[in-house]
């Protein structure tokens, strides 16, 4: 364990140098190497040869080191001439070498603004032209371009630039920003170990085709951590169920090749140094194939750390060597101390060799077969390990993870070895290596199987904050139910019992104590900078008005509100923030119709509406001015757009407004009406006095006072993203609000809101769900 206190203090000074001023940080470590130097002279040398001193000083040591070394990169990215250009927001054109896979960012706005796909790319620039001068640098710089183009460069790749320079966020290990247009300018070709590695990923994307979509794009997921093809829904699904890993190049994936190829080795009669050896190429191979970058490098290193472990039943030294070479990864790129990727891979190969030992052999000497006793504790003991970086990440905790970990064991490491086999005969034998793929697939099948069962318990996951404090206090939680779980487990009356409550508290239906309220009327869903809103029809169904720009969050607000029926889903216009998250409304759920508006723009939109509805046979309808529907209890009439108005925002100003009424409660939904929409809609019609507005336009200053004074709502509620770009919502509206006497509530500071009660006793539920 001596190693590990060292280790902790790297981590620790890179993360704060990175973070931090650089000339502070460099204050630091001088300041903490001189304390040393004097601790160390004020004793007699005889003290420090081994025990706590020693480390001690290797502690201080390390912070020292890594705090000088972050404080130095951080410097050197910020007084080169391209951090000075950044700063001015120049203009330039160069060339620079992509260093590592091009990362697609789904990037969709609010408004008229056009949505697409944003490609991140890491380059390393090494000529810039910039106001008639030019230098030759080597500053690494992060571009941000649109284009399918750009997600096709392998790195080693050479390119032209063209763009426009602007500082980079300041815990990212660049000199600068660049802002590009246009596709990329290939110089040369790429290097022949990239070229051929690109080569046979393609290979494998070739023989999963014949897969189902699932599975083909899960398929090279697993195998290589090309996750270009896997479906959105699937995603979230591994993403709920705690199965995230599988898709990430990791010392797992290493461990498993290489396990096979000693494996293989042994049957085939190699001994002695030919075995290790062996490994080490198959090793060095699968770095190949994966890419050598610097992701799938760490990953190596913590798999061969890993798979000593495992190889050698000495996890003792097998901790030393993870220190030594977290220790050592840290003072070569300190930036790693910020990578989520990082802390994953050093956690679970922590795990790994600490606790899944221990646990096999208690698990083994309580009755289990020790093979099986091994198979649990592998998978237990990473998530155990990574659960409270994976909740700083995602915001919650799975609560189905560990079951599902252990269900899909058994099928990794085969679907993994066909998939690496099919990979190499693709370059030879295309037809045998769909062959391989195929039989893959049927392994895959469980694993997608798997993934969709967990995501879809009702309890899968628990919201939990995001924040360091959170992850502290998930760790601490762990520890302390691993210590009950292991008195508990001695007596198997007690144990049998503990488990029986897990699987009741995972299978019945209890999302939160009273959420939603059993009167629940309109909940307007937290998706962030959107409109996502819910009108309760009976138990189980809803009608939806608008779905919001991220699929995921309109899908986990109407599951947290048990909704499973949707008669009518009403797109109040056709703007990315109220209809891109039409496919988690419509995942899992029996969709009767779909409505759209009196405008159909942006056409682009229109087109993913319609074809998102027709994959999930869901006709689609129009909306039209006058038109009265009942359901149940809930009624709503269409009273605007009247006419298409040819000033501000038009999609905005042809927003479909309903007068909904509902157990006496009468609410105004008004989608994203501008002043100009306001005022024509109080000129044609007198909406009288409603219970409840949804505030147009997330708040905005764009609101016409006579709307908000003439409908005086009581409750008033405002759906918007956290620190958006736009300043909604607005002073100035929520101050004629308060004015108007209505109580107000915004999705941004109170989460999903939620209007419950009759119009007598009407209230406003915020901070749930």
């Amino acid at each position: 364990m001596r190693l590990a206190l060292p280790a902790l203090a790297a981590w620790v000074g890179a993360f704060v140098s990175t973070g931090g001023t650089w000339w502070l940080t460099g204050l630091l470590a001088v300041a903490g190497a001189g304390s040393l130097a004097v601790a160390v002279v004020g004793r007699r040398s005889s003290a420090w040869g081994s025990g706590p001193e020693l480390t001690a000083a290797a502690a201080v040591v390390c912070l020292c080191g890594a705090l000088a070394v972050g404080a130095l990169d951080r410097a050197a990215l910020g007084i080169g001439p391209v951090a000075r250009l950044a700063e001015d927001g120049a203009t330039m054109t160069g060339h620079g070498t992509v260093t590592a896979d091009p990362v697609p960012v789904a990037a969709r706005v609010a408004g008229p603004r056009r949505s697409g796909d944003l490609v991140v790319v890491p380059v390393r620039l090494d000529r810039v032209v910039a106001r008639g001068r030019a230098t030759r640098v080597r500053a690494p710089v992060v571009v941000l371009a649109r284009g399918a183009a750009w997600t096709g460069l392998l790195p080693g790749q050479r390119i032209g630039l063209v763009g426009r320079l602007g500082p980079p966020r300041p815990t990212q290990p660049a000199a600068a920003a660049l802002f590009v247009r246009g596709p990329p300018e290939r110089v040369g070709r790429p290097p022949v170990l990239q070229e051929a590695a690109g080569g046979l990923r393609a290979g494998l994307r070739r023989a999963s085709d014949g897969l189902p979509a699932a599975e083909r794009g899960l398929l090279p997921g697993l195998v290589v951590g090309d996750t270009s093809r896997v479906p959105t829904e699937l995603s979230e699904d591994f993403r709920t169920a705690g199965l995230t890993h599988l898709v990430a190049v990791s010392g797992a994936n290493l461990a498993i090749v290489t396990g096979f190829v000693l494996v293989v080795g042994r049957v085939g009669g190699m001994r002695g140094r030919w075995l290790p050896a062996t490994a080490a190429v198959a090793m060095a191979a699968f770095v190949v194939l994966a890419r050598p970058q610097p992701s799938v490098l760490r990953a190596a290193a913590m798999g061969a750390v890993a798979l000593a472990a495992l190889a050698s039943g000495r996890p003792r030294r097998s901790l030393a060597a993870l220190s030594a070479t977290v220790v050592v990864l840290l003072l070569v790129d300190p930036w790693l101390a910020r990578s989520y990727g990082f802390a994953l891979s050093v956690l679970a190969t922590g795990g790994l060799v600490l606790l899944a030992p221990g646990w096999a052999r208690h698990w083994h000497r309580m009755g289990l077969p020790a093979r099986l006793a091994q198979a649990l504790a592998v998978p237990v003991a990473a998530q155990v390990a990574c659960a409270p970086v994976v909740a700083m990440l995602s915001e919650q905790v799975s609560l189905v993870a560990v079951p599902a970990n252990l269900l899909v064991a058994p099928a990794v490491a085969p679907a993994t070895i066909l998939g690496v086999l099919a990979t190499v005969v693709s370059a030879v034998h295309e037809p045998s290596a769909a062959g391989l793929a195929w039989t893959g697939g049927r392994f895959v099948w469980w694993v997608v199987l798997v993934a969709r069962w967990a995501a879809s318990v009702p309890n899968a996951e628990v919201g939990w904050p995001g924040t360091p404090s959170g992850a502290l206090l998930l760790g601490a939680l762990t520890a302390a139910a691993a210590l009950v779980a292991r008195r508990v487990a001695r007596r198997r009356v007690p144990a049998a019992a503990a488990a029986l409550v897990v699987v009741v508290a995972l299978v019945v239906p209890a999302s939160a104590p009273g959420w939603p309220p059993r009167d629940w009327l309109l909940a307007v869903c937290d998706v962030g900078q959107g409109d996502a809103l819910v009108l309760s029809v009976g138990p189980g169904r809803a009608v939806v008005v608008d779905a919001g720009p991220d699929r995921v969050a309109a899908d986990r607000c109407l599951r947290r509100l048990g909704v499973r029926e949707v008669p009518v889903v009403v797109l109040s216009h056709l703007h990315a923030d109220h209809v891109e998250g039409l496919p988690g409304v419509l995942r899992g759920r029996s969709v009767d119709e779909v409505q759209v508006g009196l405008y159909d723009q942006p056409a682009p939109e229109l087109t993913r509406v319609l074809r998102w509805s027709a994959a999930a046979e869901v006709p689609v309808t129009r909306a039209r001015l006058g038109d009265r529907v009942r359901i149940g209890r809930l009624r709503w009439e269409v009273v605007w757009p009247a006419r298409v108005i040819d000033a501000g925002s038009v999609p905005n100003n042809a927003s479909t407004v309903l007068l909904v009424r509902t157990r006496g409660v009468t609410l105004l939904l008004t989608g994203d009406v501008e002043p100009e929409a306001q005022r024509a809609l109080l000129a044609r019609r007198r909406l009288g006095v409603v219970d409840v507005l949804k505030v147009a336009h997330h708040g905005s200053a764009h609101q016409a006072p006579a709307l908000l004074g003439g409908v005086r709502p009581r409750v008033a509620v405002v759906s918007v993203g956290d620190d958006n770009d736009y300043g909604h919502p607005a002073a100035r509206t929520l101050a004629e609000l308060r004015r108007a006497g209505a109580v107000v509530g915004r999705t941004d500071r109170d989460g999903t809101l939620v209007v419950a009660g009759t119009r007598r006793a009407l209230r406003l539920v915020t901070g749930a769900g």
